[in-house]
Formats: structure tokens, C-alpha cells, sequence
């Protein structure tokens, strides 16, 4: 995992508003949010079951993630490395394992080894300059 030195962490935004926007951007809501916190993620490159995503984690700090009207304070944004197995399951009867690949299988590594931190460490900080023009 990088973490980023962006203006990004303490803004606050209305989650509705920035959950369209980054929408717009090719974000989505990730996977492990609840009530009080979250985040947004891109993917900044795939290649086979490699994927390096730029996280943008937010606390709720005023309403619930389910309301638009939620305020949401940034935290410190980081790009993380997800490898997935690819392959194939023993589960001949679906469809997705059968193609070689599967959404519902973990990670092999859901925080792995992330080459070339420079380029990556740059080409997040810009994605999230762009976020933070969104918020002046």
C-alpha cells in the first residue's frame, strides 16, 4: 500500500454530490463500507488477475452513507494491489469459473507488492488532484 501527500484528507463533501461526480470519473463506492465510513475506488491498471486501484476512504461525519445529504470528511487516499486467482475452479457449473474468472473468489493478495511506487505514487496523486478541483 502507497499512502498519498494530497490536499485531499479533512475536505468534507456531501456524499451524494461527490459519489456522482466520481462516478463520472470511473469511480465506485467499495466494498466494505457501513454506516460511518467508506471509500471510493478507480483502477489505475489491470493486467490478467493484477489490478492496482487508487482508494479514497471517507468517514461519515454527519448523517448515514444510505443519505445523499451525509457529510463525509476525506481521508488520506492510497494505492493498493490486488491479485486474484484467474484460474480455474473445481465448480464446473458456473458460468464465471468456467471463463476463468470468478468475482466471488478472495484475493490472492489483497495488499501486494506494488512495483514502480514512483509512477504509482504520481499517478495517484494526480488522479486525486482532479477529485480535489471538484471541491473548490
Amino acid at each position: 500500500m502507497l499512502k498519498l501527500q494530497t490536499d485531499l484528507e479533512g475536505k468534507k463533501a456531501y456524499f451524494g454530490d461527490m459519489q456522482d461526480t466520481l462516478k463520472n470519473l470511473g469511480y465506485d463506492l467499495g466494498g466494505h463500507w457501513d454506516y460511518e465510513q467508506g471509500s471510493f475506488d478507480s483502477v489505475l491498471w489491470r493486467d490478467g488477475g493484477e489490478t492496482i486501484y487508487l482508494r479514497i476512504p471517507f468517514l461519515v461525519v454527519d448523517g448515514e452513507l444510505e443519505n445523499c445529504d451525509a457529510s463525509i470528511e476525506f481521508q488520506t487516499p492510497f494505492v493498493i494491489k490486488h491479485v486474484v486467482n484467474t484460474g480455474l475452479d473445481n465448480d464446473e457449473s458456473s458460468l464465471a469459473t468456467a471463463t476463468g474468472f470468478n468475482q466471488f473468489q478472495d484475493p490472492l493478495d489483497t495488499d501486494g507488492q506494488i512495483k514502480n511506487k514512483n509512477k504509482w505514487e504520481d499517478a495517484g496523486e494526480q488522479a486525486v488532484k482532479q477529485i480535489v478541483s471538484y471541491l473548490h
